[in-house]
This record gives structure tokens, C-alpha cells and sequence, in this order.
């Protein structure tokens, strides 16, 4: 994601295109992010897209210091969209067929579809925070100090939740005895 910093710098400046180029950036990887957490394509979509407008308002606000990396950011709205929509319940009806409905790199996706159906279907359980951790951490392959700054907090935060989630997982796990 090269040259977002240079992107955001043109928003700043009023250049209307710029934000485009940003969206155009990030975009695959900010939706299967999303689409991780929330655990369906459709979810995944509109967290994208409404995290799209909180960062734009925040660019053209002046409200983005730039202390993080231009990615970093993203991801952490992104993250706290999507914690905020599994907190409010505000998730789509599931479709039962798997092999319809939006896509990600203009591909028919029905494997990956099914993968995300049965990551959510493990995953459901998990408060949100634990929830995020996890994909960012064993899906996204994020580092702890990365996840701490995309989630706002400390390294020994990140990893309490992920041993709490791995825990919980594990005692949900049907080999667990």
C-alpha cells in the first residue's frame, strides 16, 4: 500500500480524486478483513464502506495526525466499525446459497464463501474484541504489536484476548474433553 501517504496528503490538499485512489488501494484488502470479522462477504461490504466515509470525513476534517502508518489506520477503523456492527447485532440474513451474491477480485467465490461461513460459525461465540484479535492475528498474520496499534491498546491486552479467545475456542472445540 505504497504511496497512501502521498494520497492522503492530496485529500488533505483538496484533491477530489485522491480518495478514489485510496478506495482503489485498499479496497480487497480492507473487505476480506471485514468480511473475516464479520464472518459473510455482504457484512464484510458494508463495514468497508462505512468505515470508508468515517476516514474520509476524518481526512477532510483534519481529525488523521498521521502518528500510524496510512494502513494501520484504515485497518483500525475498519476493526472498530466492524466491532461496533457485531456488537449492535447489524448483520445480515445469510443466504443459503453460497455461491451468489458479491465477490471480492471479480472472481466467483463459492470456496471462499463456504470458508467464511464455517470461520463465523467457530468464531460466533467470541465477544468482538477476542473476535478481532484472532483474525487479525492467526488469519491476517498480524504481529501482537501490530494488532495493538490497529485496536488502540497495549500488546498484553491483545495477547490476553487472544489467549481468552483460544481458550474458548478450544472449550467449544468437539475434540475437547
Amino acid at each position: 500500500m505504497a504511496g497512501l501517504e502521498e494520497e492522503v496528503r492530496a485529500v488533505i490538499g483538496g484533491d477530489g480524486d485522491a480518495f478514489r485512489r485510496i478506495v482503489i488501494a485498499t479496497n480487497v484488502r480492507l473487505v476480506r478483513l471485514a468480511a473475516r470479522i464479520m464472518g459473510n462477504m455482504e457484512d464484510g461490504e458494508d463495514v468497508v464502506q462505512e468505515a470508508y466515509v468515517k476516514a474520509h470525513r476524518a481526512l477532510v476534517e483534519g481529525r488523521f495526525d498521521g502518528r500510524s502508518r496510512v494502513e494501520t489506520w484504515l485497518y483500525r477503523i475498519v476493526t472498530n466499525t466492524a466491532i461496533d456492527a457485531l456488537r449492535s447485532g447489524a448483520r445480515r440474513e445469510r443466504s443459503k446459497d453460497v455461491a451468489t451474491g458479491a465477490t471480492w477480485d471479480g472472481a466467483a467465490a463459492a470456496d471462499a464463501r463456504i470458508a467464511l461461513a464455517e470461520l463465523d460459525a467457530v468464531l460466533q461465540g467470541l465477544p468482538a474484541d477476542q473476535r478481532v484479535a484472532l483474525v487479525l492475528k492467526s488469519v491476517e498474520g498480524r504481529s501482537a504489536a501490530e494488532i495493538a496499534e490497529i485496536m488502540d491498546t497495549t500488546e498484553g491486552a491483545v495477547e490476553q484476548r487472544l489467549v481468552r479467545a483460544r481458550a474458548a475456542l478450544k472449550k467449544w472445540s468437539p475434540d475437547h474433553e
